[in-house]
């Protein structure tokens, strides 16, 4: 049996992963072992670990890194304590590979851990741009330091061989949230509100706003736009999800909870869950924020998503994506055309860029059959 070590820091990611976590559970040749860390040992954040035993999972480590600060201090402190305890996780185990997926820091602790534990690394979602955000220089850090990718499109594929990745490592497999779309059974309007306890009004929106990490103190003034938008719109539910774990959240958190006291038709979940999450998207008109979800996920449904701010810059989108400023004119403008006759019916043709589905599968297949020819030195490819 092969150990093939996935860590996990947050709902998101772990939607994503939970078809792959699956098959390497269910493999005869692969062993799962699973680390939970990041916002999933966290009450405010929902304690997802639990989603994840609840689905069957034995959680072999959990990391909690997480209290009650969100400077850049505090999570850079996180950052190095995560990198000791899976150094130590690392020696323990000795897998043969460990598996990573995104951009976030937890993952960037995760394969500086690897890289002197010499141990190969499998990258998912590398070669894409969020200019906005400090996830951009960790996911392009994390491909270098990795030695097999999985990529969602052609042009990431591009993108990895220009940072001198062979391209016979790098694997094109489309989006994993689109897989679990497309395995996923859907609640019915009747049930989902009973599953959160809502009522779906006249016209129902979804809202998931992180802190943009490469601008200095803009979450409040921008939240504030957002939330002043939202205040404008007539007979309309809303629906938070909570932002990151990321600097300056608690500001984006507080002015949310601010906002539903004072507006009766709209509620914040800490974690609606993937079920929960995707039903929520098939009920709403349109999806609005700053979250990559809103790019690779929402399109699958032929739903707009309104795209604030420049926390996405660079991904690749369908035409579902309206782009606006981080101002309240701009994104009332957005949220207008979304509902206008000539976008919804453009709505009926929006294909996914990110795929059909499928990815956890083909990635599956490249492990088992590569895991056997893992090599820790590689070339560097020049253009």
């Amino acid at each position: 049996m092969k150990k093939i070590l996935v860590v996990t820091g947050t709902r998101a990611d772990y939607g994503q992963l939970r078809l792959l976590i699956k098959g390497i559970n269910d493999s005869k040749n692969l062993q799962l072992i699973l680390v939970a860390t990041g916002s999933h040992l966290s009450k405010k954040f929902g304690n997802t670990y639990k989603t994840i035993e609840e689905d069957g999972f034995h959680i072999n480590y959990k990391i909690n890194i997480l209290g009650s600060s969100d400077t850049s201090k505090y999570l850079t402190k996180a950052l190095g304590n995560l990198i000791g305890k899976l150094a130590n996780i690392l020696n323990k185990e000795n897998p043969e590979l460990v598996l990573i997926l995104g951009d976030r820091y937890e993952m960037l602790a995760a394969a500086i851990s690897s890289l002197m534990a010499r141990i190969p690394i499998a990258h998912i979602h590398g070669g894409e741009i969020t200019e906005g955000a400090i996830d951009d220089a960790i996911r392009h850090s994390i491909s270098k330091m990795s030695h097999l990718h999985f990529v969602a499109h052609k042009i990431y594929q591009r993108r990895v061989m220009q940072l001198g990745e062979n391209k016979k490592n790098i694997h094109v497999v489309g989006g994993l949230g689109v897989d679990c779309i497309s395995s996923t059974k859907l609640l019915s309007r009747q049930d989902l509100e009973s599953a959160l306890g809502w009522k779906f009004g006249e016209k129902n929106i979804l809202v998931t706003f992180h802190p943009v990490t490469l601008e200095n103190m803009t979450a409040k003034k921008q939240i504030m736009q957002l939330l002043s938008a939202l205040a404008a719109l007539k007979k309309t539910k809303i629906i938070f999800t909570m932002p990151n774990a990321d600097p300056d959240s608690s500001i984006i958190e507080s002015k949310i909870k601010q906002f539903i006291n004072k507006y009766k038709n709209a509620e914040l979940y800490p974690s609606l869950g993937q079920v929960r999450y995707l039903s929520t998207i098939n009920q709403v008109d349109c999806v609005v924020g700053n979250s990559s979800s809103g790019l690779c996920e929402v399109p699958s449904f032929k739903k707009p998503t309104i795209n604030i701010g420049n926390r996405q810059k660079g991904r690749i989108r369908a035409e579902s994506v309206i782009d606006c400023e981080p101002n309240k004119q701009s994104i009332l403008k957005a949220i207008n055309k979304s509902y206008s006759n000539n976008f919804q019916k453009c709505l009926k043709n929006v294909k996914n860029p990110y795929g059909n589905g499928n990815a956890s599968k083909k990635i599956l297949k490249y492990l088992q059959k590569k895991i056997n020819h893992l090599t820790l030195k590689k070339s560097f490819i020049d253009i």
